[in-house]
């Protein structure tokens, strides 16, 4: 495995009985690069990303991060090896307050809740967290509930939940779902900023901004890999136009 490669596929192979969900694909994700995955709908994309965080078991091919085999591995295991997922549907406490959201994950890197930790620990993990929230701008905002946040914050709010753990590959499934295009337009620069930090994979429908951030971008179509580059290359080629961009390439 090459130096720049933090995470390949060989051959990852998804079925569910009879039906193929992901057929033999083989991708190398460039360490500390922005890498999106693209498709269709129904081009297995999910069913990809679900193995790559630990969800989904593959039904055969290998999957490694930084050169150790992941099949098998509990999916607590993924996360311990430095692999974190945000989720499509927004997965916080609606009652806890913002601060107690990211203070209750950061606690959890650390060690199981009791009732007889260290007040000064305590102190470390709420400063911790406080960090974590001035780094997805809602610092100003730690007092309130969850549920209290606007869509495109309670989103901002599960990237810091993620963070916790410090991950070296952060995974963001449709992270702006659901988003007005200004809070679109703020999550974006939120997630080139963490990319100059780590390694991002995310997967995302909006093309324009995929193609304005991602260095590297992965196909799929019909669960098999149709074609992967930079966003010039994927722009250029005839075959992705024809099955998800257009003609245009837009």
């Amino acid at each position: 495995m090459n130096d720049d490669a933090i995470l390949v596929a060989e051959r990852l192979t998804k079925k569910f009985g009879e039906f193929v969900a992901n057929k033999d694909i083989s991708v190398r994700v460039r360490r500390g690069k922005l890498t999106s995955i693209i498709g269709p709908n129904g081009a297995g994309k999910s069913t990809f990303f679900n193995m790559v965080s630990g969800a989904l078991v593959p039904s055969s091919g290998r999957l490694l991060f930084e050169g150790r085999d992941l099949n098998g591995l509990p999916r607590h295991r993924f996360a311990r090896l430095g692999i974190a997922k945000s989720f499509q549907i927004t997965n916080v406490f609606p009652l806890l307050s913002v601060l107690e959201n990211v203070r209750s994950a950061v606690q959890a890197q650390h060690t199981q809740f009791n009732l007889w930790t260290p007040r000064a620990r305590m102190t470390e993990y709420v400063r911790v967290a406080e960090a974590l929230l001035e780094r997805v701008e809602l610092i100003d905002k730690r007092h309130l509930r969850a549920h209290q946040l606007a869509h495109g914050e309670q989103r901002s709010l599960e990237v810091a939940l993620a963070l916790a753990s410090d991950p070296k590959l952060l995974l963001m499934d449709e992270p702006t779902a659901g988003m007005s295009p200004e809070e679109t337009v703020a999550m974006m620069h939120l997630i080139t900023q963490l990319a100059r930090e780590r390694t991002v994979v995310l997967v995302e429908h909006k093309m324009k901004l995929v193609m304005g951030i991602s260095d590297r971008i992965i196909v799929l179509h019909h669960g098999e890999l149709l074609a992967e580059g930079a966003p010039d290359d994927i722009r250029a080629n005839e075959e992705v136009k024809r099955v998800y961009l257009g003609s245009s390439g837009q």
